[in-house]
């Protein structure tokens, strides 16, 4: 069946899935079947396996998981074709579930299993790492119950991972983070948040010496990550695009300016109570713009206002002041306190009402200059 399949060709494949869509399971003899190339299709086992895969790409993840169980036919083709699958929708017994499918589904590239309540546990990881090697995007988000002993698996079996979400997962340690980092260098997303045991100086220092592609990292609450740990990032990740650091209260200017020096491509930046982050961080940014990009005011200056940071949060950074902030606000246009969009979020910082984006000055002047009616 998958032989013939292969000789057909794509438009006659977009022709009968547009039939079979409209006449729904009428086959059989009433209708005749629908033939493409000399393929008659007159019951569902007869679906080419491209067709067979258009289809349940239409249809939710636990309907796709029930057809794979219609026969075999139908299993091989799902098994050997999906590459995408969530199984965030199974509320009880998604441990049972992850291992009994990791074995059939072996090309899988994308994997989210989010949990509400933890379910979670290694043998379910460790099937996944002994089967699912073209692993690119995994979601464990609160799984709390995963050790140590599935980052291990993961380390072995999943070395192409370019995403990878462990927030919540609060038993790793740092060690066995450092140990996944070390196998897993393709890392490009990495999401840390809450991850209070794994995510300290000695796993950053890690992270900065074997992910050097890293793009976007959440550490936000990891309260044991200090200045020496993001100064690892910054000279280790000098493509990092976002970085959440939002109460990481023991990190200083330090951290900041380092990514500042070292993170030209650096566009988010959360300092969420961070209280210990002073004016000299925001004059380090300040500063960056022009020394990121030499000689290039005039000739790409229309390209280069979109370029710098765009989204800032430092919301109760409580020792910093109003012409610290608006020359920051100032140097890159993209970060914005106007209504709606609130780029530059700034919660909790009483001292700072003064600062205003260049749209709301605007905004301002335009509405004092048109004249109100006589009464």
């Amino acid at each position: 069946m998958v032989g013939e399949a292969t000789k057909l060709r794509n438009e006659d494949l977009n022709l009968c899935f547009e039939k079979l869509m409209m006449l729904g399971v009428g086959f059989g003899g009433k209708t005749g079947g629908v033939k493409m190339e000399g393929v008659v299709i007159t019951e569902w086992k007869d679906i080419p396996m491209e067709l067979l895969l258009r289809i349940v790409s239409q249809v939710d993840d636990r309907t796709v998981i029930m057809a794979s169980g219609v026969c075999s036919g139908w299993r091989d083709a799902i098994c050997l074709g999906l590459t995408h699958l969530s199984l965030s929708w199974c509320k009880k017994h998604m441990n049972e579930l992850v291992l009994s499918l990791a074995p059939k589904f072996t090309k899988l590239q994308t994997l989210v299993l989010r949990q509400d309540k933890p379910q979670l546990e290694d043998n379910a990881v460790e099937a996944i790492a002994n089967s699912c090697h073209d692993l690119q995007d995994l979601d464990l988000s609160k799984s709390f119950k995963l050790s140590d002993r599935s980052l291990y698996a993961l380390a072995h079996g999943c070395p192409n991972l370019t995403k990878l979400n462990i927030s919540g997962c609060t038993s790793f340690s740092d060690r066995g983070l450092a140990y996944l980092t070390s196998f897993c260098r393709k890392l490009k997303i990495f999401n840390l948040c809450g991850c209070v045991k794994a995510a300290t100086d000695s796993a950053l220092q890690a992270i900065g010496r074997n992910c050097n592609q890293l793009q976007s990292l959440n550490l936000g609450w990891c309260e044991n990550v200090g200045d020496v740990g993001v100064m690892s990032l910054a000279y280790g990740c000098p493509d990092l695009i976002s970085l959440d650091l939002c109460g990481c209260v023991c990190i200083t200017d330090d951290s900041v300016i380092a990514l500042a020096n070292r993170c030209p491509h650096l566009r988010s930046l959360g300092l969420y109570y961070c209280r210990n982050i002073t004016d000299r961080a925001m004059y380090s940014l300040t500063q960056s713009r022009v020394k990121n990009k030499p000689g290039m005011w005039e000739s790409m200056k229309g390209r280069y206002d979109e370029e710098g940071l765009r989204s800032l949060n430092i919301s109760q950074c409580t020792a910093l002041t109003p012409p610290a902030v608006q020359a920051l606000c100032d140097t890159f246009p993209a970060l914005h306190t106007c209504s709606g969009r609130h780029s530059l979020v700034m919660s909790g910082c009483l001292n700072l009402t003064s600062v205003h984006c260049a749209c709301a000055v605007q905004a301002h002047r335009t509405a004092s200059s048109i004249p109100h009616p006589a009464h």
